[in-house]
């Protein structure tokens, strides 16, 4: 049996932090999903920290470690590097115990969350393309300032903290659960999570998820050299290099990493809206994700799923569920090339009507020269119900003498 005590972090560490952080963050809480269930084809649970006031898990890690702080460093404030969860934990929690805080915060962070971190009463200083430039110019202003400085996952009390989810999450699920699944950025919620599980359920299975362009606890587990870049929906699990003290925890618990795309990534984020009807962050899908991505690896296991995050950009969030309509084709591109004729449009668009699909946008061409002097094209995006129902638009539409070309 695994020695759980041979980790930087014990369960006492994680039941302290309980009793510290209790009534001042929300248990939030546990949920079986039969759709989610039916659609993964695991028994799945889900835990909504999303519910947190702040949206993320990271209140519970940061308000643990602003705890354990002194006097005197709580009168000389505080300073935080983040991307956006741990920074407005830090902020919210640190104007209500009354902490100067300061939150260095890379240049592309989303700006919902650069908003709200400075709505809490934070001075937020935006810099560095991502979080290790960022990192860099806090730990500098830190030193100029005589700050104390409030990592967001390489620290004790920050994992002892996130490692409260896990004692929840065994507590609330109404089955014996066989498998956590758990977002990996630094490593902070997975080190804690790992650790009160497998203290409580030696034969629980944990497995971490990473985004493949930053897949840093996946490669660093096999010897492999660190790889990460590119852009990603999911910035909140965007790291380079997970913490020291996080590596030592996850090397001897954690079970497996299993990396997920963006396309993973997208239709999770859009299950948690259509069917749970709650946002979900990129980082926050990341759980969900892998059970799409990874479906016999979980089928007819029970699942525990940390929801860790529900900070995600307005805009973001509508494209990314405009996205879904074209990927299930009930928003489909079709080209009807046909002679320019008066009514040719009102006939094309009956047909549309009478087979149910709406148009909702129309582009009429008649300069392209692959189109003949007396012809007209029509490019049009129509709304269906389905993959089904669209084929059944193409069908009517080639019937009456209108076939159409589907546009990617």
């Amino acid at each position: 049996m695994l020695d759980v005590s041979e980790t930087p972090v014990s369960l006492e560490d994680v039941q302290a932090a309980a009793k510290v952080i209790e009534g001042q963050v929300e248990r939030t809480p546990m949920r079986h999903s039969r759709t989610l269930s039916e659609i993964t084809g695991a028994k799945v649970w889900i835990k909504f920290e999303n519910f947190q006031f702040t949206a993320s898990f990271k209140e519970r890690g940061a308000l643990n470690r602003l705890m354990g702080l002194t006097e005197d460093e709580k009168s000389r404030g505080i300073i935080a590097m983040s991307a956006g969860n741990h920074a407005q934990g830090v902020a919210y929690h640190g104007q209500r115990l009354g902490i100067p805080t300061t939150i260095v915060m890379p240049e592309n962070t989303p700006f919902v969350k650069v908003k709200h971190t400075r709505n809490f009463g934070a001075r937020v200083i935006l810099k560095g393309e991502g979080i290790a430039e960022a990192n860099e110019h806090a730990r500098s202003v830190c030193q100029q300032e005589n700050l104390t400085f409030i990592h967001p996952f390489d620290d004790k009390l920050v994992i002892a903290g996130q490692g409260t989810i896990g004692i929840e999450m065994l507590e609330a699920a109404s089955e014996k659960l066989d498998v956590l699944v758990v977002p990996i950025g630094g490593g902070g919620l997975i080190s804690g999570i790992s650790t009160a599980a497998k203290a409580l359920q030696p034969d629980i299975e944990v497995v971490g998820v990473e985004v493949q362009d930053f897949p840093a606890l996946y490669n660093e587990l096999r010897g492999e050299p660190p790889k990460s870049g590119g852009a990603t929906i999911a910035e909140g699990i965007a790291v380079k290099t997970v913490g020291r003290l996080n590596f030592e925890v996850c090397k001897r618990l954690v079970d497996d990493v299993v990396l997920v795309d963006e396309d993973a990534i997208e239709r999770a984020i859009t299950l948690f809206a259509t069917v749970e009807k709650t946002v979900a962050e990129g980082a926050g899908a990341a759980g969900l994700a892998a059970l799409l991505a990874h479906k016999s690896k979980f089928e007819g296991k029970r699942v525990g799923l940390v929801l860790c995050g529900g900070n995600i950009d307005t805009r973001l969030l509508a494209s990314v569920l405009t996205r879904s309509l074209v990927r299930d084709q009930r928003l489909v591109n079709i080209r009807i090339v046909g002679d320019d004729r008066p009514g040719l449009l009102a006939r094309v668009s009956k047909v549309i009507g009478d087979a149910g699909a709406n148009i909702i946008e129309v582009a009429h061409n008649r300069l392209a020269l692959d189109v003949p002097a007396k012809g007209a094209e029509f490019d049009i995006l129509i709304e269906t119900r389905d993959y089904q129902h669209t084929q059944e638009v193409v069908e009517a539409l080639t019937e009456n003498g209108y076939p159409p070309r589907k546009l990617s």
